[in-house]
């Protein structure tokens, strides 16, 4: 069936049962002082030290807009020289040498961006495949190491999931819709190019953007790599009764741009966003994969034969929100993918697919359950982050080229932590077990930066996908008893009763404390193993739990299980 309807994204794959896609409108608008700070300390064997810095300059999209002013960019001490040039790509490349380093080095980007987001109905009408594309643009089509869009595989799966389209449009969302399925965010993939993406269905944002860059460029979609950064500034969207709030870490960020020839380049955010970004992005440069995209931040030097020195490096980020203004809606659809995807309503042709219902799952017995012999080791959760990490002084890694001089590129380890010792909100996790466990421990993954306080948890039984009837309470975490270790580590929590069996279903924990901790609990963007509904917080005066946020906090549940 072929219709034009406002619409936000289109379906190409049946999820399981239920789906994540939202239709928002509204907009978001706000004055930012932005700030980053970069601290170099050079060895004695360093005789040359080059710096580059991609200067932010003002964007205009039908839905994300960017206007910068008062760009200062400062280094103490002084380079012994400074050149500018703008590269291939149109991007502004500011590089600073010193000949040699003799201090250590601060480099400082401050400046103020006038973000706004105007998410109302989009009108495109571009034909599928693509014609009477400019040779400008056309660039943009090239395949690359990292965005192997003329590789055999990538070029199967791209066409079979275009096979029917007629518009531009319905072509990308069919694409970004599988690719928000297949994928399953890592902070650490193996490689970050998209061959490596399609098999293995894991990556960080490069790996989702090389991915859906390669699979659009494929069927002759034009597709550029945005570099940028991304803010921790949170922000709410309402829907209906409830509020969901979206947060991402405050660091490095690749997303892409889709070019349509009556729309111009639009932003999209592989992991979960169509045809817009936040205003919390500060966009950077552009290129054809984040191997051209190396210039900011970059950082190459040449040491005294046979000297294996490198600079240590230090990078953090400061935002200031001096106006601040939020108003969006969402409205969930019946159709979409398994994982969350947002969008302005489109007006457009496209191919819709209706959803069908799961099979509900089966439960044993309370009988039965009681019977059982739990002796086989159990653990389940989110379980994956880097343990132990300093994200501040973490780079590289370093590569020598054949001159001799050695380069560093920025990284994307992003820490996606939050704050949960606030006074006046509590932070709940659900975690679903598919079979009956006898608990012994719940742990999470956090850093503590105060030691006074006591933490513990709270479990509870879900009642219609929030907190519902207090089941036990953990031991005690005595603080001032955990030494200090750089980033994240498992803190586990008792449950003294060893007898204590929870059969198959959904469960939630909450984390309570007492003093004054100051705690931070790691998070993965999106939901790799829980539902979308599954994290969840309260603020003091909330009746309920009806607020969630985007993303799943790291836990793991350990116990034993029935052989």
């Amino acid at each position: 069936m072929k219709v034009i309807i406002f619409l936000c994204v289109l379906i190409f794959s049946v999820s399981p049962g239920y789906t994540e896609n939202y239709l928002l409108n509204g907009g978001q608008e706000s004055k930012i002082n932005y700030r980053l700070v970069q601290e170099i300390q050079p060895s004695s064997n360093i005789r040359k030290l080059v710096l580059n810095y991609v200067v932010p300059v003002s964007f205009n999209s039908p839905t994300y807009n960017q206007n910068i002013t008062d760009l200062d960019l400062r280094f103490h001490p002084e380079p012994a020289k400074k050149t500018e040039k703008t590269d291939k790509r149109g991007n502004k490349v500011i590089e600073a040498t010193w000949m040699p380093p003799l201090k250590d080095i601060k480099a400082t980007v401050s400046l103020t961006a006038k973000n706004n987001v105007d998410l109302k109905t989009i009108n495109t009408t571009t034909p599928f495949p693509v014609k009477n594309i400019t040779d400008k643009v056309k660039v943009y089509l090239k395949p690359t190491k990292q965005v192997s869009s003329a590789n055999i595989e990538i070029i199967k799966k791209a066409r079979e999931l275009t096979v029917s389209s007629k518009t531009e449009f319905d072509a990308v969302q069919k694409i970004l819709t599988w690719v928000v399925d297949h994928m399953h965010y890592v902070l650490r993939p193996k490689s970050y190019n998209s061959l490596y993406s399609l098999k293995s269905g894991k990556g960080n944002c490069q790996n989702y953007s090389h991915l859906s860059a390669a699979l659009m460029r494929s069927v002759g979609i034009p597709v550029r790599i945005v570099n940028g950064i991304t803010l921790k500034q949170p922000y709410d969207i309402k829907i209906k009764r409830s509020i969901l709030t979206m947060k991402m870490a405050q660091g490095r960020h690749s997303w892409i741009e889709v070019f349509f020839p009556d729309l111009g380049w639009v932003p999209f955010d592989a992991q979960g966003t169509e045809l817009f970004v936040s205003n919390r992005f500060i966009r950077v440069e552009v290129g054809l994969d984040n191997n051209e995209t190396e210039q900011d931040g970059l950082m190459r030097w040449t040491r005294l034969k046979g000297s294996k020195d490198k600079p240590s490096f230090g990078e953090s980020i400061s935002a200031d929100f001096m106006d601040d203004k939020v108003d969006l809606n969402a409205e969930k659809t019946k159709y979409g993918p398994r994982e969350m995807l947002l969008s302005p309503k489109v007006k457009s042709t496209f191919s819709m697919i209706p959803l069908v219902p799961h099979k509900p799952q089966k439960f044993n017995p309370q009988k039965v359950i009681k019977t059982l012999d739990y002796s086989r080791p159990f653990l389940f959760g989110n379980l994956d982050f880097p343990e132990n990490e300093d994200f501040l002084s973490t780079r590289g890694p370093a590569e020598e080229g054949a001159d001799g001089t050695m380069k560093m590129k920025k990284n994307f380890l992003v820490e996606t932590a939050e704050y949960v010792t606030t006074k006046g909100q509590q932070y709940a996790q659900t975690f679903i077990l598919n079979e009956p466990i006898k608990l012994q421990k719940i742990g999470l993954a956090l850093h503590k930066f105060g030691t006074e306080g006591q933490l513990w948890l709270e479990l509870y039984k879900d009642n219609n996908g929030k907190p519902g009837e207090h089941i036990t309470t953990s031991d005690i975490f005595l603080l001032n008893k955990v030494k200090y270790k750089p980033g994240y580590s498992w803190f586990d929590f008792s449950f003294g009763d060893s007898s204590r069996i929870l059969p198959q279903g959904r469960y939630w924990i909450a984390l309570g404390f007492t003093g004054s901790p100051i705690v931070n609990w790691f998070f993965t963007y999106g939901k790799p193993v829980g539902p979308h509904d599954g994290t969840r917080y309260k603020k003091m005066f909330d009746e309920d739990w009806g607020r969630s946020l985007s993303f799943e906090f790291n836990y793991r549940v350990k116990g034993l299980a029935a052989k």
